[in-house]
């Protein structure tokens, strides 16, 4: 008789709750009697997080889990996110003049006949428009306030590539009842221990349910890292030489009115000693201060929020959360898988979070040993989870060495010291072409090379291609595709709803209606 394997992650939230309904599914539960699931949820492991952004992967994963787009929306009070507005990264505001640039989930349009990025170079930087905006109706349409789909169009698809804000807590009770509708089985208790062995994990001792044992463990306690760090005693490898954000400062503020316009972006504002995010959920925003406490202490980071807020500021009780950069090489040992916040975090820029718990599943999913050792994929998984945290660290750095803001912060991020040697080599090259698909291998990145397209030249950098510009000599045919751009994104406003009555008109469908 073939024996069960069981699987046993340790964690609810949203790591947790995700990684149960991501296997339930990818293994056919419940009609597979050989894979059990269960959840082992403990009070004192908390949920981080007053609103979460997202990647557009997440609009495919959860197509993949069964769950409707709207349910999803009312449910986790959520709104779409198009991109992120980067405000004052450039350089520091003088006499009240801020600079700002938008990173768009839509990729830089393309046409065969003319390329149209080197003909964007080779304009007069005084004159063009902005990169984004020259490159796609995406910048338009969010600046506008618009949604990025029509009421009518089918779950998770649209003219325009987006995700989500979200709130965290919701979410995860969304995927909790999912997973329970797949066959996944919920323990809530007390851990009391965690035993070890030659194997890596032995058991989870618990406080009503006594040992709990399992084929496969895996860590989802957050930043306490229960059994892969605690028990197992992988260290955290931190990069707290390249990244140096390390504390946040949270709140949820109210909107004046219920009919507030949304943005459908995440706004990140530089400050003195890191930056803000600033997420509009549908009933409040969630709102963050990220800073480095080697350039600046509690008290001034909680001025720096204040002073963002404003007159919301006067009932503001944030909360803080301490985080170390950084993540562990080897986030699958024995029979032992660490997803999430156990596994590394870096920092909130660019909504890396969710995603890596995404990559990281979906490895366990399709590398799952059906039968033989279970930690047969442990090799493979490590060298792909360490690579792309290292790209990712590449790609959140290029936003801070790229600034000319003259605080300490910021100067010490200029450090060649602190940038890595493979994106000062990039960062070489790029000044002579642009970044290409050839700089990147895919299946190691959550960034493509036209992610770095929108951050270089959104903070000014100087690509040179005026030597080389008899080499691009389709001007007119580009001129007319930057009209055709422009045009189409004045369209899109028109043609597309505002992001507010989109969201409104959503959570009204899901309320009962009453006869009278």
């Amino acid at each position: 008789m073939e024996s069960k394997r069981r699987i046993l992650i340790v964690g609810g939230g949203t790591a947790g709750w995700l990684a149960a309904a991501y296997l339930a599914r990818s293994l056919g539960l419940p009609d597979n009697q050989h894979v059990e699931i269960t959840l082992l949820e403990s009070a004192e492991i908390g949920i981080i997080g007053v609103g979460e952004g997202t990647f557009p992967t997440i609009r495919n994963t959860l197509k993949f889990l069964g769950i409707e787009e709207a349910r999803f929306i009312r449910e986790t009070s959520a709104t779409f996110k198009q991109g992120i507005r980067f405000a004052d990264w450039a350089r520091t505001p003088e006499n009240g003049v801020h600079d700002h640039f938008f990173h768009p989930f839509e990729a830089p349009f393309y046409a065969e006949d003319a390329e149209l990025v080197p003909y964007w170079l080779l304009q007069d930087p005084r004159t063009r428009r902005p990169f984004a905006e020259a490159m796609t109706i995406q910048n338009r349409v969010a600046e506008a306030k618009r949604a990025p789909k029509r009421p009518d169009e089918s779950d998770f698809s649209g003219p325009l590539n987006y995700a989500y804000h979200f709130d965290a807590t919701s979410l995860a009770h969304v995927l909790a009842e999912r997973a329970g509708e797949l066959g996944v089985g919920h323990v809530e208790d007390r851990i009391e221990g965690v035993e070890t062995d030659d194997r890596g994990i032995a058991r989870v001792l618990t406080r009503r349910h006594g040992a709990i044992e399992a084929d496969l463990y895996v860590d989802c306690t957050g930043f306490r890292a229960e059994l892969i760090g605690r028990a197992l005693g992988e260290p955290l490898k931190s990069i707290r030489s390249v990244l140096f954000t390390n504390r946040a400062l949270t709140c949820k503020i109210p909107y004046a009115s219920a009919a507030a316009p949304l943005e459908s972006y995440t706004i990140a504002t530089a400050h003195e000693a890191g930056w803000i995010w600033d997420i509009g959920l549908r009933g409040a925003r969630g709102i963050g201060c990220v800073y480095s406490a080697d350039h600046v202490d509690d008290d001034r980071a909680a001025d720096i929020l204040r002073a963002y807020v404003g007159a919301a500021a006067d009932d503001l009780s944030p909360r803080r959360i301490e985080f170390e950069p950084g993540y562990r090489e080897r986030q699958w040992i024995g029979n032992c898988v660490a997803v999430g916040l156990a596994g590394g975090f870096l920092e909130p820029l660019e909504s890396t979070g969710v995603v890596l718990i995404e990559a990281a599943i979906a490895m366990v999913a399709e590398m799952f040993p059906h039968s033989g050792p279970i930690d047969a994929p442990a090799r493979r998984f490590n060298q792909l989870m360490a690579a792309r945290y290292d790209n990712i660290i590449t790609f959140l750095k290029l936003h801070y060495c790229l600034s000319q803001r003259q605080e300490p912060f910021w100067r010490d991020n200029r450090d060649p010291a602190s940038i890595p040697e493979r994106l000062q080599e990039l960062l070489e090259q790029w000044r002579y072409r642009p970044p290409g698909r050839f700089d990147f291998i895919l299946d190691l990145e959550s960034f493509a090379f036209f992610n770095y397209q929108y951050i270089l030249y959104g903070m000014g950098f100087r690509t040179d291609l005026s030597p080389g510009r008899g080499d691009f000599p389709n001007v007119r045919a580009a001129d007319r595709i930057f009209a055709r751009i422009r045009n189409f994104g004045e369209r899109a406003t028109q043609d597309l709803p505002a992001h507010r009555a989109l969201i409104e008109q959503i959570n009204a469908e899901g309320e009962p209606a009453f006869a009278l």
